[in-house]
């Protein structure tokens, strides 16, 4: 009897409003839904000629604009492009989807970002956005989701975790007012620990998308926030540091010390030691005794793509870093393979992520397992 074998993957697919519109353009939830209407969009087309190709059995697509009604946002999304085959590749179906609320856009009534405007968009949203959802996740899945058991962390608030880092103005004092800390959640986005059944073993996929750690000033704000959200998973991993965390629903704890898992999502964070972000949060949650990082994903065409850096090959960015992750479990699974979609320019297949505009300015990161016992 063969092991069931299964593939996770991550992909920060762009598909929000404003990258579909000219410059400085707000945009909202409605122009994906538009796009989403026909089958006729090309960078859309692309993304899902690319999930076609690597065919991952269960799927975090980052940045895929909320939209309340299923049918206008991921149900149109699978039926007008997924459920049709792109190029030479073959159609592709998920019976199963997650997704909801994200912190992104949802306006806040304080001036979070001290420029003395209370703008309630943008820098001012409780996550850096123009309209609430921007920026959202959607999970697909070829196995059933217990979404009755789904945690997520949305509302948690950031002074609520212990030895946050704190953000602080030049002469020393709080960056945020007393009544902005008071509200602040910790996550941009959210996190999400969603349990997926795969023949009879429960797998808790737990998904977020923290702040880019840049677009901030001397204070340094997102690459604080950005630290302390990829943290969270990390105490979230230690039953001995877990103690703090609470859901939306206010159940209290972390993971069960022998569940089995795989963390998906764009981390915004290099375990290379690259780009702005402070690198000990990626750092402990990658070297973390529960995880196994045996195999880390590559590709040759990172690779090609900056040929002076030797850690190119592990690059899942067009910006050229590693932010994106599939982080499977020790406990449970055995690691067969894994890979970054990024096809070299001598590859037919190169025309789909040739340019920002081809698809997104990361590229689809899987990894490939087998379930074994616990």
């Amino acid at each position: 009897m063969h092991a069931t074998e299964v593939t996770f993957a991550t992909f920060n697919v762009s598909m929000e409003a404003q990258n579909y519109l000219p410059a400085g353009e707000p945009g909202d939830g409605a122009v994906l839904a538009k796009l989403l209407e026909t089958d006729t969009q090309p960078q859309i087309r692309n993304i899902a000629h690319i999930i076609q190709l690597a065919r991952p059995d269960v799927l975090l697509l980052n940045e895929f604009d909320y939209i309340q009604q299923p049918e206008k946002g991921i149900k149109a999304f699978i039926h007008n492009y997924l459920n049709k085959a792109q190029g030479e590749a073959e159609a592709i179906d998920y019976p199963y989807f997650y997704y909801s609320t994200v912190n992104t856009g949802q306006p806040s009534p304080y001036d979070l970002d001290n420029d003395g405007v209370a703008s309630g968009s943008g820098a001012d949203a409780w996550g850096f956005g123009f309209y609430p959802g921007q920026y959202g996740m959607v999970l697909l899945s070829k196995y059933p989701i217990d979404t009755a058991k789904v945690r997520t962390f949305q509302h948690f608030k950031w002074k609520d975790m212990p030895n946050f880092m704190p953000t602080k103005k030049a002469d020393g004092s709080p960056w945020y007012s007393k009544e902005a800390w008071a509200e602040f959640p910790l996550s941009s986005k959210s996190h999400w620990d969603i349990p997926l059944t795969i023949d009879g073993a429960k797998v808790h996929v737990l998904a977020s998308h923290p702040t880019p750690p840049v677009f901030d000033g001397e204070e340094n704000r997102n690459g604080i926030r950005n630290h302390d959200e990829i943290r969270f998973w990390a105490d979230y991993l230690t039953p001995a540091n877990s103690g703090y965390i609470y859901d939306d629903n206010a159940k209290k704890g972390g993971l069960a010390k022998d569940a089995r898992f795989v963390l998906l999502g764009d981390q915004n964070s290099s375990a290379d030691g690259e780009g702005d972000a402070f690198n000990s949060a990626i750092s402990s949650l990658y070297q973390h005794p529960r995880v196994n990082n045996s195999l880390p994903p590559q590709s040759k065409g990172g690779a090609e793509h900056t040929p002076d850096n030797p850690k190119a090959a592990f690059h899942t960015a067009g910006w050229r870093m590693r932010a994106d992750y599939v982080l499977p479990s020790k406990a449970g699974w055995q690691v067969l393979e894994s890979g970054v979609f990024w096809p070299q320019k001598s590859d037919p297949l190169y025309s789909l992520v040739g340019s920002r505009g081809a698809s997104s300015d990361h590229r689809m990161v899987w990894v490939k397992l087998a379930l074994s016992a616990e």
